[in-house]
C-alpha cells in the first residue's frame, strides 16, 4: 500500500502523522507527505519523502501568525479560514495534484486543516482518510452559535464551489474536514466525551507519538528532586502571546518557592527575573521531560494536553483560543485539571490552580484514566490497522 499524507506546515499536525507514517513503514508500506516542503523538512524525519504543495503559502505562514497571534475569539476564527485555511487549500491543489499523480497513493490521509487533500482525492478518485489532530471539529463547537457555524459552512462552500467540487447534481454538498470513510481520531472517546455518539468509521486512536527533529540539550542535573516538577508551555505558537501570564507564573512561582520547580519555555526577552526555582529554556525535549514531571501548565493545545494525560499528569489550562477552549472543557469534564484565564489570571490564582492538580487526588486520578483510555485505543498500530482495512 501507498500512503500519502496531506498537512498543513504546523507541528501539532504534522507530528501524529509521522508516528502513523512510521508504523506503515515499518509493516512494508511506502509513505509520503505532500504540504509547503521547507516547512515539512523541519518538521520530518530526515528520511521522510516530501512531495512539494503550496510552497508559497507555507512560507507565509511566519507573518500570518504575526497578525494571528493577538485576535482571540470571532476575530480568530474569520482570520483563521479566510487568511489561512481557504489560501492554503487553493495555494496546496496543483502541488496535491501533482503529488498523486507522481506517487500514485492507494489511500490518501488528509489533515482537517488541509483541505487540498480530500479536494484532489475526490477529482482523482482516491480514497481518503480524515486525520483529525484535534478533536474540536467532532464536539459540534458551534452549536450554541448557529450564524458562526453558517458562516464556516460557507466559507467550505465557496472553497468547494471554486475548486468545482460541489456536490454531485441534486444530492447535498460534502465536508473535506471528514472523510465518509475513515476518521483517524488522535484521542479517546473519555476525553472528547464518553456519552457522545459518533459513526463506526470514527477510530479513537488515542495520541499517536513519533520521532521529531532533535531538540537542544537539556540540563538534566538542574531538575530538583527534591520539588515537585511542573511544565509550563504554551506552544510554539503562543509565546510572543504570554507576556503578561508569564508574570503570573512568576508570581506563583515565588509563592511554591520551598515546594515546586518549574520548567518554564519561553522567550527570555519576555520573561523578568526568575526565581531560583524557576529553570527557564527556549525549548525542551517535551516528551523526553514529561516522564520527570508532577503537572504541566499549558494553553489547551491538543497536542501539549494529550502528551501531558499520557503520562498520568494532571493539567492547568489556560486556553487563549482556536479549539483551546474546547480541549480545556474536555480536560476539566474528565476530572483531570484546573482551567483558568488566561488573559486575567493573576500569581494567586495560578498558585492555587497548581496547588489542586498536585495535591487533590481528584486530579491525578482523572488524568490516570485518560492515560488508562489512551493505552487502551493504541496509538499509531491502530491507526495503521484501521487504514489496511481501508482497502
Amino acid at each position: 500500500m501507498k500512503v500519502l499524507f496531506t498537512v498543513p506546515p504546523l507541528a501539532g499536525h504534522v507530528n501524529p502523522t509521522v508516528a502513523v507514517g512510521s508504523e506503515m513503514a515499518a509493516r512494508g508500506h511506502e509513505v509520503a507527505w505532500t504540504g509547503p516542503a521547507g516547512a515539512l523538512s523541519r518538521l520530518l524525519p530526515e528520511h521522510a519523502r516530501i512531495l512539494p504543495a503550496g510552497e508559497e503559502a507555507g512560507g507565509g505562514y511566519e507573518a500570518l501568525h504575526a497578525r494571528w497571534r493577538d485576535l482571540r475569539g470571532v476575530g480568530a476564527l474569520r482570520f483563521l479560514w479566510e487568511e489561512a485555511l481557504v489560501p492554503l487549500a487553493r495555494s496546496m491543489v496543483p502541488g496535491v495534484r501533482r503529488a498523486v499523480h507522481t506517487f500514485g497513493p492507494d489511500v490518501l490521509v488528509a489533515d482537517q486543516q488541509a483541505l487540498a487533500g480530500p479536494l484532489v482525492a475526490r477529482e482523482l478518485a482516491v480514497p481518503w482518510a480524515t486525520s483529525a489532530s484535534t478533536s474540536a471539529e467532532l464536539t459540534r463547537p458551534f452549536a450554541e452559535f448557529p450564524k458562526i457555524g453558517e458562516w464556516v459552512a460557507a466559507q467550505i462552500g465557496g472553497l468547494l464551489a471554486d475548486c468545482g467540487a460541489v456536490g454531485e447534481a441534486g444530492g447535498p454538498e460534502w465536508d473535506p474536514r471528514f472523510s465518509d470513510r475513515l476518521v483517524l481520531v488522535f484521542s479517546s472517546r473519555e476525553l472528547v466525551g464518553g456519552a457522545q455518539d459518533f459513526p463506526p468509521h470514527y477510530a479513537f486512536v488515542g495520541p499517536a507519538f513519533g520521532a521529531r527533529p532533535p531538540a537542544p540539550g537539556f540540563p538534566w542535573e538542574r531538575l530538583d528532586p527534591a520539588r515537585r516538577r511542573v511544565l509550563v508551555s504554551l506552544g510554539t505558537l503562543n509565546q510572543e502571546a504570554g507576556g503578561r501570564f508569564y508574570g503570573a507564573v512568576l508570581g506563583a512561582a515565588e509563592r511554591l518557592s520551598g515546594e515546586v520547580q518549574l520548567v518554564m519555555v519561553a522567550p527570555a526577552s519576555l520573561v523578568a527575573a526568575a526565581p531560583r526555582n524557576v529553570l527557564l529554556r527556549d525549548s525542551v525535549p517535551q516528551l523526553e521531560l514529561l516522564p520527570h514531571l508532577d503537572a504541566v501548565v499549558c494553553h489547551g493545545g491538543h497536542n501539549t494536553v494529550c502528551e501531558a494525560l499520557a503520562h498520568g499528569l494532571p493539567l492547568v489550562v489556560a486556553p487563549i483560543r482556536d479549539d483551546q477552549p474546547i480541549v480545556a472543557g474536555q480536560v476539566v469534564e474528565a476530572g483531570a485539571g484546573v482551567r483558568v484565564r488566561f488573559a486575567r489570571t493573576g500569581a494567586e490564582e495560578l498558585r492555587d490552580a497548581l496547588t489542586a492538580v498536585l495535591d487533590d487526588p481528584v486530579h491525578r486520578r482523572g488524568a490516570r484514566r485518560i492515560q488508562a483510555s489512551f493505552a487502551a485505543a493504541g496509538g499509531a498500530a491502530a491507526a495503521a490497522d484501521r487504514l489496511e482495512k481501508l482497502l
